[in-house]
């Protein structure tokens, strides 16, 4: 799934992003150090994966695994 980062707080590294559909996921800490990031920026695109219940597990630069 891929999105546009909507949130972002750079100190506790937790955020929201919205879904191509419109859909509003937040991530927490785990999900933004999974991806080997130093920061996100507002408006940036990203790829998600999420658990089985919708829960953002990583977030990533699309084509960047």
């Amino acid at each position: 799934m891929q999105g546009t980062i909507a949130t972002f707080d750079p100190r506790d590294h937790t955020g929201t992003l919205l879904l191509d559909d419109g859909t509003e996921l937040t991530f927490g800490a785990e999900a933004f150090r999974a991806s080997g990031l130093r920061l996100l920026r507002l408006g940036q695109r990203v790829a998600v994966t999420t658990s089985d219940d919708t829960t953002v597990t990583k977030v990533q630069l699309p084509g960047i695994s």
